[in-house]
């Protein structure tokens, strides 16, 4: 698989990017590794309620005017989260805030061991913003704490945009310097 460039950034205890032996070497406990895409920049972060998050955009854009978002969640000790009540929860608000939104069925699968759901979402016309927005979700179950992973267009992406979303969340995963059956490797 390709691997998108990526450029590091950390976000809390729980969060951290990495690359190569060195940076393996440094991970400690439970780590999501995801990349801050290239030429993107940190918009937003913020550290309450349990819950760090960070929110990227293109370099040239802001947070309050975008055409795509990546945002990364993490729940600290969140280890009653379940990926897939999460995703559904999330589809029921996204319906309710977008009149004619569809999503894909929630898609199951293991990340470096963990259990992980994605999922696809559509709006024609966000009210809030009046544009169209799409955005893909993938969250992870940690032993620890539970993370999400979202990237979203404001328009009708093309499907080589599709296709770089759906790489680039196949690039987030999970691991755990503690456990053998997580293990952190790049």
């Amino acid at each position: 698989m390709q691997r998108l460039p990526l450029r590091p950034v950390v976000l809390g205890l729980a969060l951290l990017l990495c690359f190569g032996t060195a940076a393996t070497a440094q991970l400690k406990n439970e780590n999501l590794l995801v990349g801050l895409p290239q030429g993107f920049k940190v918009g937003f972060s913020e550290q309450r309620n349990g819950m760090n998050m960070q929110e990227w955009v293109p370099s040239n854009e802001t947070v309050q005017n975008w055409t795509e978002m990546v945002t990364v969640q993490v729940f600290l000790n969140r280890t009653d989260l379940d990926p897939v009540k999460f995703l559904t929860t999330l589809q029921q608000q996204w319906a309710g805030a977008c009149k004619g939104s569809n999503a894909t069925s929630v898609a199951t699968s293991r990340v470096n061991g963990y259990l992980s759901a994605s999922m696809l979402l559509r709006c024609p016309l966000l009210t809030s913003t009046g544009k169209p927005e799409t955005t893909m979700v993938k969250t992870i179950k940690g032993n620890d704490s539970f993370y999400v992973v979202q990237r979203a267009v404001r328009a009708i992406p093309t499907s080589a945009q599709l296709e770089q979303t759906k790489k680039y969340l196949d690039g987030v995963s999970l691991c755990d310097t503690r456990l053998p059956a997580h293990p952190c490797r790049m």
